[in-house]
């Protein structure tokens, strides 16, 4: 018996010793991410064979830049970023296999209560936005001027500021409206500090906001890596909308200690409420061509680049069937 099961104990621990690493780097940590923390608590991926360790890397260029010096495998952030880096011309280039947000993720916030929202009561005001040719501040801009307002003529925008100190410049008094992620958001509305007026992601449209990429050559090398990882999100991707917004916020708890498992609900509940979180991992062209307009509306856009040149759909596809 004792014999048995020390060969039950060996085979488990060589099972487990057999998982593939994958170093993956998020640029941001947010309840806008859910289904990557479920495929973790879940065991999404130590079902696939892979053991993904998973580390903040803030910032849309120091993201890439560990993607690209092989500091980490696979890079969640914004796809703008693989334009960016394909303009200034990379030597392996990098492709955007499995899209796990698509929509924009921010919310527009009101420092006073208002009952009739237009978007019209912007002009004439102090916006606090987002960081110039990032992914928020490009939706928010898109939005604005389809609103009929010119954002650098129309309003007074501030841009100076860095992301991890927009929300306190805001509690402190600064600007008339500010562009807020979530728990953020809804942490000032409860605080009574602002009031969420609309929503950026319903307004922009659907677009690859966030994504998962990796080096051409990490593709070439071990696709079959590649597969077993989107497959494990689409897992995920299920799981967050066949299941309630409340199971959803337990089990990604652990990655937001400091916030009440409550608030996270309603965050989740928010986001699968306007699709947020994509429902597969296909990235298709039409959200492709609304991401190169969006930028091309703030002026950020490199050139366009081609849909198959920097999207590889094969393995999202696979796994979606």
């Amino acid at each position: 018996m004792i014999a048995a099961s020390m060969v039950l104990f060996l085979l488990g621990a060589c099972g487990k010793d057999e998982l593939k690493e994958v170093k993956v780097g998020e640029v941001a940590r947010t309840i806008f991410y859910a289904p990557q923390y479920v495929a973790l608590e879940k065991g999404f991926f130590e079902d696939e064979g892979l053991k993904v360790e998973l580390k903040t890397i803030p910032g849309g260029d120091k993201t890439m830049t560990a993607l690209l010096s092989d500091g980490i495998d696979i890079a969640l952030v914004g796809s703008e970023t693989s334009i960016y880096v394909t303009a200034q011309g990379a030597n392996d280039p990098i492709k955007n296999f499995a899209q796990l947000t698509q929509t924009d993720g921010t919310f527009l916030v009101a420092r006073e209560k208002i009952d009739n929202f237009s978007w019209d009561m912007l002009k004439d005001s102090t916006f606090l936005g987002q960081r110039k040719g990032g992914m928020p501040q490009m939706a928010g801009e898109f939005v604005l001027k389809k609103h009929g307002i010119d954002p650098h003529n129309d309003l007074e925008l501030i841009q100076n500021i860095d992301f991890a100190n927009i929300a306190t410049a805001f509690a402190s008094g600064t600007g008339d409206f500010v562009q807020l992620f979530e728990p953020t958001a809804s942490v000032f509305e409860m605080e009574g500090k602002g009031h969420i007026v609309a929503s950026f992601g319903t307004e922009s449209g659907y677009l690859p906001y966030t994504s998962f990429m990796t080096k051409d050559s990490f593709i070439e090398n071990d696709a079959e890596t590649i597969e077993k990882f989107t497959r494990a999100i689409k897992k995920a991707q299920d799981w967050v909308y066949k299941n309630s917004a409340e199971d959803v916020a337990k089990a990604i708890q652990p990655y937001f200690e400091d916030t009440d498992v409550e608030l996270i609900a309603m965050v989740v509940e928010r986001y699968r409420a306007q699709e947020s979180y994509a429902k597969d991992p296909i990235l298709d062209e039409e959200e492709w061509n609304n991401l190169q307009d969006v930028m091309e509306e703030a002026g950020e856009l490199p050139k366009r680049m081609d849909y198959n040149e920097l999207v590889d759909t094969s393995f999202a596809e696979k796994v979606s069937k």
